[in-house]
Protein backbone atom coordinates (compact mmCIF):
# COMPACT_ATOMS: atom_id res chain seq x y z
CA UNK A 1 0.00 0.00 0.00
CA UNK A 2 1.04 3.60 -0.82
CA UNK A 3 2.56 5.26 1.81
CA UNK A 4 0.93 8.65 2.42
CA UNK A 5 2.85 9.18 5.85
CA UNK A 6 3.80 11.57 8.22
CA UNK A 7 7.63 9.56 6.85
CA UNK A 8 6.85 11.00 3.36
CA UNK A 9 5.91 14.87 4.77
CA UNK A 10 8.59 14.90 7.08
CA UNK A 11 11.07 13.86 3.78
CA UNK A 12 9.08 16.17 1.70
CA UNK A 13 10.33 18.60 4.07
CA UNK A 14 14.20 17.95 3.88
CA UNK A 15 13.74 17.36 0.31
CA UNK A 16 12.61 20.67 -0.81
CA UNK A 17 14.69 22.29 1.46
CA UNK A 18 17.66 21.14 -0.26
CA UNK A 19 16.15 21.77 -3.53
CA UNK A 20 15.67 25.34 -2.82
CA UNK A 21 18.98 25.44 -1.20
CA UNK A 22 20.32 24.04 -4.48
CA UNK A 23 18.55 26.82 -6.41
CA UNK A 24 19.61 29.55 -4.19
CA UNK A 25 22.87 28.40 -4.80
CA UNK A 26 22.86 28.66 -8.59
CA UNK A 27 21.87 31.72 -10.94
CA UNK A 28 20.69 29.06 -13.63
CA UNK A 29 19.54 25.66 -12.66
CA UNK A 30 20.77 23.22 -15.36
CA UNK A 31 18.65 22.55 -18.44
CA UNK A 32 16.27 26.21 -17.47
CA UNK A 33 18.22 28.17 -19.95
CA UNK A 34 20.82 30.77 -19.04
CA UNK A 35 20.76 34.09 -20.11
CA UNK A 36 22.03 33.71 -23.69
CA UNK A 37 20.42 30.66 -24.05
CA UNK A 38 16.79 29.46 -25.51
CA UNK A 39 14.53 28.00 -23.05
CA UNK A 40 12.42 25.67 -24.52
CA UNK A 41 8.87 26.05 -25.37
CA UNK A 42 9.48 30.11 -24.59
CA UNK A 43 8.89 32.42 -27.83
CA UNK A 44 8.94 36.31 -28.24
CA UNK A 45 5.09 35.74 -29.04
CA UNK A 46 4.72 31.89 -27.71
CA UNK A 47 4.65 29.88 -24.80
CA UNK A 48 4.43 25.89 -26.19
CA UNK A 49 3.37 23.24 -23.07
CA UNK A 50 1.58 19.73 -23.59
CA UNK A 51 -0.06 16.65 -22.08
CA UNK A 52 -1.20 13.36 -22.22
CA UNK A 53 -4.28 12.13 -22.06
CA UNK A 54 -6.62 9.42 -23.03
CA UNK A 55 -8.55 10.53 -26.37
CA UNK A 56 -9.05 7.07 -27.28
CA UNK A 57 -9.14 3.89 -25.22
CA UNK A 58 -11.04 2.58 -21.85
CA UNK A 59 -10.68 6.04 -20.45
CA UNK A 60 -11.66 8.32 -23.13
CA UNK A 61 -15.41 8.46 -22.70
CA UNK A 62 -14.67 10.38 -19.20
CA UNK A 63 -11.85 12.65 -19.80
CA UNK A 64 -10.94 13.22 -23.37
CA UNK A 65 -13.50 16.16 -22.60
CA UNK A 66 -10.83 17.79 -20.05
CA UNK A 67 -8.33 18.64 -22.66
CA UNK A 68 -10.49 20.35 -25.37
CA UNK A 69 -12.14 22.25 -21.91
CA UNK A 70 -8.55 23.49 -21.20
CA UNK A 71 -8.20 24.40 -24.68
CA UNK A 72 -10.91 26.11 -24.55
CA UNK A 73 -9.85 28.73 -21.80
CA UNK A 74 -6.38 28.95 -23.33
CA UNK A 75 -7.95 30.05 -26.66
CA UNK A 76 -9.98 32.74 -24.35
CA UNK A 77 -6.96 33.70 -22.67
CA UNK A 78 -5.08 34.34 -25.81
CA UNK A 79 -8.17 36.49 -27.55
CA UNK A 80 -7.41 38.59 -24.19
CA UNK A 81 -3.78 38.87 -24.66
CA UNK A 82 -2.40 35.60 -23.62
CA UNK A 83 0.32 35.96 -20.46
CA UNK A 84 2.79 38.67 -20.40
CA UNK A 85 2.23 39.28 -24.13
CA UNK A 86 2.52 35.71 -24.88
CA UNK A 87 -0.37 33.32 -26.39
CA UNK A 88 -0.27 29.72 -24.64
CA UNK A 89 -0.13 26.48 -27.19
CA UNK A 90 -1.30 23.65 -25.76
CA UNK A 91 -0.49 20.15 -27.55
CA UNK A 92 -2.77 17.11 -26.61
CA UNK A 93 -1.23 13.73 -27.36
CA UNK A 94 -3.39 10.76 -27.27
CA UNK A 95 -2.21 7.82 -25.35
CA UNK A 96 -4.94 5.74 -24.70
CA UNK A 97 -4.43 5.20 -21.36
CA UNK A 98 -1.65 2.64 -21.97
CA UNK A 99 1.95 3.63 -20.31
CA UNK A 100 3.84 2.48 -23.07
CA UNK A 101 2.13 4.82 -25.58
CA UNK A 102 2.69 8.01 -22.97
CA UNK A 103 6.32 6.94 -22.87
CA UNK A 104 6.06 7.45 -26.16
CA UNK A 105 4.28 10.74 -26.53
CA UNK A 106 5.73 12.37 -23.63
CA UNK A 107 9.30 11.85 -25.03
CA UNK A 108 7.76 13.21 -28.42
CA UNK A 109 6.13 16.48 -26.61
CA UNK A 110 10.20 17.10 -24.82
CA UNK A 111 12.41 16.25 -27.67
CA UNK A 112 10.43 16.81 -30.51
CA UNK A 113 8.19 19.57 -29.89
CA UNK A 114 10.20 20.79 -27.07
CA UNK A 115 7.53 22.06 -24.83
CA UNK A 116 8.14 24.35 -21.42
CA UNK A 117 6.04 21.83 -19.52
CA UNK A 118 3.94 19.08 -19.31
CA UNK A 119 0.42 20.04 -17.80
CA UNK A 120 -2.20 17.31 -16.32
CA UNK A 121 -0.93 14.47 -17.96
CA UNK A 122 -3.88 12.27 -17.03
CA UNK A 123 -3.53 8.77 -15.18
CA UNK A 124 -2.28 7.27 -11.81
CA UNK A 125 -0.73 4.31 -14.16
CA UNK A 126 0.33 6.50 -17.32
CA UNK A 127 1.94 9.11 -15.81
CA UNK A 128 3.60 7.07 -13.16
CA UNK A 129 5.36 5.58 -16.18
CA UNK A 130 7.19 9.00 -17.60
CA UNK A 131 7.92 10.30 -13.97
CA UNK A 132 11.21 9.54 -13.63
CA UNK A 133 12.23 10.78 -17.23
CA UNK A 134 10.54 14.20 -16.51
CA UNK A 135 12.64 14.36 -13.37
CA UNK A 136 15.62 13.28 -14.81
CA UNK A 137 15.32 16.00 -18.20
CA UNK A 138 14.09 18.68 -15.28
CA UNK A 139 10.65 19.13 -16.96
CA UNK A 140 8.20 21.28 -15.00
CA UNK A 141 5.41 18.65 -14.49
CA UNK A 142 2.59 20.52 -12.89
CA UNK A 143 -0.92 19.53 -12.16
CA UNK A 144 -0.74 16.18 -12.58
CA UNK A 145 -4.79 14.69 -13.36
CA UNK A 146 -4.61 11.74 -10.91
CA UNK A 147 -4.89 11.79 -7.16
CA UNK A 148 -1.73 9.65 -6.29
CA UNK A 149 0.31 10.88 -3.48
CA UNK A 150 3.23 10.17 -5.77
CA UNK A 151 3.38 13.68 -6.92
CA UNK A 152 4.00 15.29 -3.90
CA UNK A 153 7.37 13.72 -2.91
CA UNK A 154 9.51 17.22 -3.70
CA UNK A 155 12.66 15.76 -2.33
CA UNK A 156 12.31 12.87 -5.04
CA UNK A 157 10.28 14.51 -7.82
CA UNK A 158 11.24 18.37 -7.68
CA UNK A 159 9.60 19.45 -10.85
CA UNK A 160 6.22 17.06 -10.15
CA UNK A 161 3.16 18.67 -8.49
CA UNK A 162 -0.42 17.56 -8.53
CA UNK A 163 -3.57 18.85 -9.25
CA UNK A 164 -6.47 16.88 -7.69
CA UNK A 165 -7.17 16.86 -4.24
CA UNK A 166 -5.18 13.20 -3.35
CA UNK A 167 -7.11 9.82 -2.87
CA UNK A 168 -6.15 9.24 0.51
CA UNK A 169 -7.85 12.46 1.30
CA UNK A 170 -10.27 11.27 -0.65
CA UNK A 171 -11.16 7.76 0.82
CA UNK A 172 -10.94 9.78 4.24
CA UNK A 173 -13.44 12.27 3.68
CA UNK A 174 -16.23 9.82 1.90
CA UNK A 175 -15.12 7.24 4.85
CA UNK A 176 -15.95 10.20 7.58
CA UNK A 177 -18.99 11.62 6.12
CA UNK A 178 -20.52 7.87 5.99
CA UNK A 179 -19.48 7.55 9.19
CA UNK A 180 -21.01 11.11 10.53
CA UNK A 181 -24.00 10.32 8.77
CA UNK A 182 -24.84 6.59 8.58
CA UNK A 183 -23.13 5.77 11.71
CA UNK A 184 -24.87 1.95 11.61
CA UNK A 185 -24.44 1.11 7.94
CA UNK A 186 -21.77 -1.37 6.92
CA UNK A 187 -19.30 0.48 4.65
CA UNK A 188 -17.05 -1.21 2.01
CA UNK A 189 -14.84 -0.28 -1.03
CA UNK A 190 -14.26 -1.31 -4.54
CA UNK A 191 -10.83 0.26 -5.71
CA UNK A 192 -8.83 0.06 -8.51
CA UNK A 193 -5.52 -2.47 -8.44
CA UNK A 194 -3.31 0.00 -8.26
CA UNK A 195 -2.18 3.27 -6.37
CA UNK A 196 -5.68 4.48 -6.61
CA UNK A 197 -7.24 1.77 -4.98
CA UNK A 198 -4.70 1.27 -2.40
CA UNK A 199 -4.74 5.17 -0.88
CA UNK A 200 -8.88 5.04 -1.34
CA UNK A 201 -8.53 1.92 1.21
CA UNK A 202 -5.64 3.74 3.32
CA UNK A 203 -8.12 6.93 3.37
CA UNK A 204 -11.12 5.03 4.26
CA UNK A 205 -9.01 3.08 7.14
CA UNK A 206 -7.74 6.34 8.33
CA UNK A 207 -11.30 7.59 9.19
CA UNK A 208 -12.96 4.38 9.73
CA UNK A 209 -10.43 2.42 11.55
CA UNK A 210 -8.13 -0.50 10.50
CA UNK A 211 -11.57 -2.95 11.06
CA UNK A 212 -13.79 -0.11 9.51
CA UNK A 213 -14.42 -1.71 5.87
CA UNK A 214 -16.53 -4.62 6.05
CA UNK A 215 -15.44 -5.62 2.58
CA UNK A 216 -12.72 -4.68 0.20
CA UNK A 217 -12.52 -5.78 -3.76
CA UNK A 218 -10.20 -4.71 -5.98
CA UNK A 219 -10.63 -4.46 -9.92
CA UNK A 220 -8.06 -4.57 -13.17
CA UNK A 221 -9.28 -1.97 -16.29
CA UNK A 222 -8.39 -4.54 -18.58
CA UNK A 223 -11.08 -6.60 -17.49
CA UNK A 224 -14.79 -4.97 -18.25
CA UNK A 225 -16.26 -7.61 -15.64
CA UNK A 226 -16.92 -6.89 -12.02
CA UNK A 227 -19.67 -9.26 -11.21
CA UNK A 228 -17.47 -11.54 -8.89
CA UNK A 229 -16.57 -8.41 -6.57
CA UNK A 230 -20.03 -6.92 -6.96
CA UNK A 231 -21.69 -10.14 -5.95
CA UNK A 232 -18.89 -10.21 -3.03
CA UNK A 233 -19.94 -6.99 -1.93
CA UNK A 234 -23.79 -8.49 -1.94
CA UNK A 235 -22.88 -11.26 0.06
CA UNK A 236 -21.11 -9.29 2.92
CA UNK A 237 -23.91 -7.14 3.70
CA UNK A 238 -22.82 -4.11 2.21
CA UNK A 239 -24.54 -1.44 2.70
CA UNK A 240 -22.29 2.17 1.75
CA UNK A 241 -20.04 1.16 -0.93
CA UNK A 242 -16.64 3.44 -1.37
CA UNK A 243 -15.36 3.74 -4.98
CA UNK A 244 -12.24 3.94 -5.50
CA UNK A 245 -13.24 3.97 -9.61
CA UNK A 246 -12.81 5.74 -12.83
CA UNK A 247 -15.85 6.52 -14.51
CA UNK A 248 -16.45 3.16 -16.62
CA UNK A 249 -15.91 1.29 -13.38
CA UNK A 250 -18.39 3.42 -11.70
CA UNK A 251 -20.87 2.93 -14.02
CA UNK A 252 -20.14 -0.53 -14.24
CA UNK A 253 -20.33 -1.56 -10.59
CA UNK A 254 -23.94 0.30 -10.04
CA UNK A 255 -24.63 -1.56 -13.56
CA UNK A 256 -23.85 -4.78 -12.14
CA UNK A 257 -25.57 -4.14 -8.89
CA UNK A 258 -28.00 -3.07 -10.69
CA UNK A 259 -28.49 -6.30 -12.66
CA UNK A 260 -28.62 -8.67 -9.53
CA UNK A 261 -31.26 -6.37 -7.75
CA UNK A 262 -29.28 -5.03 -5.44
CA UNK A 263 -29.08 -1.38 -4.48
CA UNK A 264 -26.64 0.18 -2.13
CA UNK A 265 -26.02 3.51 -1.67
CA UNK A 266 -22.93 4.75 -3.99
CA UNK A 267 -20.04 6.84 -2.74
CA UNK A 268 -17.35 7.95 -5.73
CA UNK A 269 -14.27 9.39 -5.47
CA UNK A 270 -14.06 12.53 -8.05
CA UNK A 271 -12.35 10.57 -10.80
CA UNK A 272 -15.42 8.44 -11.36
CA UNK A 273 -18.53 10.77 -10.05
CA UNK A 274 -18.90 13.05 -12.89
CA UNK A 275 -22.63 12.62 -13.38
CA UNK A 276 -22.92 13.43 -17.53
CA UNK A 277 -20.40 10.92 -18.28
CA UNK A 278 -21.99 8.17 -15.84
CA UNK A 279 -25.86 8.91 -17.42
CA UNK A 280 -23.50 8.43 -21.29
CA UNK A 281 -22.39 5.15 -19.85
CA UNK A 282 -25.71 3.85 -18.17
CA UNK A 283 -28.03 5.42 -20.57
CA UNK A 284 -30.68 8.16 -20.29
CA UNK A 285 -33.52 5.87 -19.67
CA UNK A 286 -31.91 4.51 -16.31
CA UNK A 287 -28.91 6.30 -15.64
CA UNK A 288 -30.52 9.49 -13.88
CA UNK A 289 -32.65 6.94 -11.77
CA UNK A 290 -29.25 4.79 -10.79
CA UNK A 291 -27.46 8.25 -9.66
CA UNK A 292 -30.31 9.77 -7.82
CA UNK A 293 -28.19 10.22 -4.54
CA UNK A 294 -24.67 9.32 -5.83
CA UNK A 295 -22.19 10.90 -3.36
CA UNK A 296 -18.95 12.04 -4.43
CA UNK A 297 -16.23 14.68 -3.62
CA UNK A 298 -14.78 17.84 -5.27
CA UNK A 299 -12.38 20.85 -4.37
CA UNK A 300 -13.68 22.60 -7.51
CA UNK A 301 -16.65 25.44 -8.02
CA UNK A 302 -19.58 22.79 -8.88
CA UNK A 303 -20.69 22.35 -12.55
CA UNK A 304 -24.13 22.33 -10.75
CA UNK A 305 -23.73 25.78 -8.92
CA UNK A 306 -24.11 28.97 -9.46
CA UNK A 307 -20.77 30.64 -8.78
CA UNK A 308 -19.27 33.18 -10.82
CA UNK A 309 -16.48 30.70 -11.99
CA UNK A 310 -19.30 28.62 -13.64
CA UNK A 311 -20.54 31.53 -15.14
CA UNK A 312 -17.43 32.26 -16.42
CA UNK A 313 -16.81 28.85 -17.83
CA UNK A 314 -20.28 28.39 -19.35
CA UNK A 315 -19.56 31.59 -21.52
CA UNK A 316 -15.92 30.42 -22.88
CA UNK A 317 -17.65 26.64 -23.27
CA UNK A 318 -20.35 27.85 -25.52
CA UNK A 319 -18.06 30.22 -27.68
CA UNK A 320 -14.72 28.59 -27.99
CA UNK A 321 -15.42 24.53 -27.15
CA UNK A 322 -18.55 24.44 -29.77
CA UNK A 323 -20.52 24.43 -27.48
CA UNK A 324 -19.72 20.58 -25.53
CA UNK A 325 -21.65 19.55 -22.84
CA UNK A 326 -20.92 21.30 -19.85
CA UNK A 327 -20.18 19.12 -16.84
CA UNK A 328 -17.69 18.85 -14.10
CA UNK A 329 -15.15 17.61 -16.97
CA UNK A 330 -15.34 21.43 -18.27
CA UNK A 331 -14.94 22.67 -15.38
CA UNK A 332 -11.93 20.54 -14.30
CA UNK A 333 -10.19 21.09 -17.75
CA UNK A 334 -10.48 24.95 -17.74
CA UNK A 335 -9.32 25.04 -13.60
CA UNK A 336 -5.89 23.25 -14.28
CA UNK A 337 -5.92 25.85 -17.68
CA UNK A 338 -6.44 28.94 -15.12
CA UNK A 339 -3.78 27.91 -12.69
CA UNK A 340 -1.07 27.29 -15.46
CA UNK A 341 -2.24 30.80 -16.75
CA UNK A 342 -1.67 31.52 -13.15
CA UNK A 343 1.48 30.25 -12.48
CA UNK A 344 3.02 31.32 -15.59
CA UNK A 345 1.89 34.91 -15.28
CA UNK A 346 3.72 34.57 -11.79
CA UNK A 347 7.00 33.42 -13.64
CA UNK A 348 7.62 36.61 -14.93
CA UNK A 349 7.87 38.25 -18.08
CA UNK A 350 10.83 35.89 -19.21
CA UNK A 351 9.89 32.76 -17.91
CA UNK A 352 12.50 29.86 -17.06
CA UNK A 353 11.59 26.52 -15.85
CA UNK A 354 13.46 27.59 -12.95
CA UNK A 355 11.11 30.57 -12.08
CA UNK A 356 7.93 28.41 -13.20
CA UNK A 357 8.81 25.72 -10.39
CA UNK A 358 9.54 29.23 -8.05
CA UNK A 359 6.46 30.13 -8.88
CA UNK A 360 4.09 27.30 -8.02
CA UNK A 361 6.15 26.15 -4.86
CA UNK A 362 6.00 30.43 -3.81
CA UNK A 363 2.60 29.35 -2.01
CA UNK A 364 1.02 32.73 -3.20
CA UNK A 365 -1.22 30.95 -6.57
CA UNK A 366 -4.94 31.33 -5.69
CA UNK A 367 -6.26 28.83 -8.07
CA UNK A 368 -10.56 28.46 -7.59
CA UNK A 369 -10.85 25.89 -5.53
CA UNK A 370 -13.17 25.99 -2.53
CA UNK A 371 -10.44 25.51 -0.25
CA UNK A 372 -6.60 27.31 -0.13
CA UNK A 373 -4.10 25.71 -2.66
CA UNK A 374 -1.40 23.80 -0.60
CA UNK A 375 1.70 24.10 -2.67
CA UNK A 376 4.64 25.25 -0.85
CA UNK A 377 8.52 24.74 -0.63
CA UNK A 378 7.42 21.50 1.48
CA UNK A 379 4.37 20.53 -0.59
CA UNK A 380 3.45 19.26 -4.12
CA UNK A 381 -0.33 18.59 -3.49
CA UNK A 382 -2.58 20.99 -4.61
CA UNK A 383 -5.49 20.40 -1.84
CA UNK A 384 -5.76 18.57 1.14
CA UNK A 385 -9.44 18.79 1.55
CA UNK A 386 -12.86 18.42 -0.15
CA UNK A 387 -16.36 19.04 -0.06
CA UNK A 388 -19.13 16.19 0.11
CA UNK A 389 -20.98 16.25 -3.43
CA UNK A 390 -24.84 14.39 -3.99
CA UNK A 391 -26.52 14.26 -7.66
CA UNK A 392 -30.66 15.43 -6.95
CA UNK A 393 -32.98 15.35 -9.84
CA UNK A 394 -29.57 15.33 -12.26
CA UNK A 395 -27.80 18.27 -10.48
CA UNK A 396 -24.60 17.37 -8.63
CA UNK A 397 -23.48 19.75 -6.18
CA UNK A 398 -22.42 20.73 -2.56
CA UNK A 399 -23.69 19.21 0.21
CA UNK A 400 -22.32 21.10 2.44
CA UNK A 401 -20.00 18.97 4.07
CA UNK A 402 -16.39 20.05 3.65
CA UNK A 403 -13.20 17.40 5.49
CA UNK A 404 -9.78 18.10 5.57
CA UNK A 405 -7.06 15.62 6.03
CA UNK A 406 -3.47 16.60 7.49
CA UNK A 407 -1.17 15.42 10.08
CA UNK A 408 -2.79 11.96 9.90
CA UNK A 409 -6.30 12.55 10.73
CA UNK A 410 -9.20 13.69 9.14
CA UNK A 411 -11.49 16.60 10.05
CA UNK A 412 -14.18 18.87 8.99
CA UNK A 413 -13.34 21.92 7.73
CA UNK A 414 -15.40 25.39 6.65
CA UNK A 415 -14.69 26.07 2.84
CA UNK A 416 -13.29 29.15 1.99
CA UNK A 417 -14.42 29.47 -2.03
CA UNK A 418 -11.92 31.54 -3.71
CA UNK A 419 -13.85 34.35 -5.96
CA UNK A 420 -13.11 34.93 -9.46
CA UNK A 421 -11.31 38.15 -10.46
CA UNK A 422 -10.15 39.71 -13.91
CA UNK A 423 -12.65 37.98 -15.54
CA UNK A 424 -10.51 34.88 -15.17
CA UNK A 425 -7.48 36.44 -16.97
CA UNK A 426 -4.41 36.17 -14.09
CA UNK A 427 -2.74 39.72 -14.11
CA UNK A 428 -5.74 41.72 -15.50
Amino acid sequence: MSQHSTARRAAALVGASALLVALAGCSTPPATGGADEAVPGISDDTVTIGTHTPLTGPAAAGYASISAAATAYFEYLNDNGGVHGRSIEYLVKDDGYNPATTQTVVRELVQEDEVFAIVNGLGTPTHTAVLDYLTQNEVPDLFVASGSTNWNQPEKYPYTFGFNADYVVEGAALAQYAADEYPDKVVCLLGQDDDFGDEMIEGAELALGADGLAAVERYSVSNQDVSAQIGAMKAAGCEINILGTINGFTALAIGTAAQLGWFPTWFSSSSGANYETLVGYLGEEVGPKLLQGLIGTNYLPASGGDSEWVSLFREINDEYNDGAVFDGNTVYGMSVAYLFAEALEAAGENPTRASLIEAVQSGDLGGNGILPLSFAEDSHAAYLGVGITAVDQGVQDYLGATYAVEGGSVAAVDPAPVALSGEGIPGS
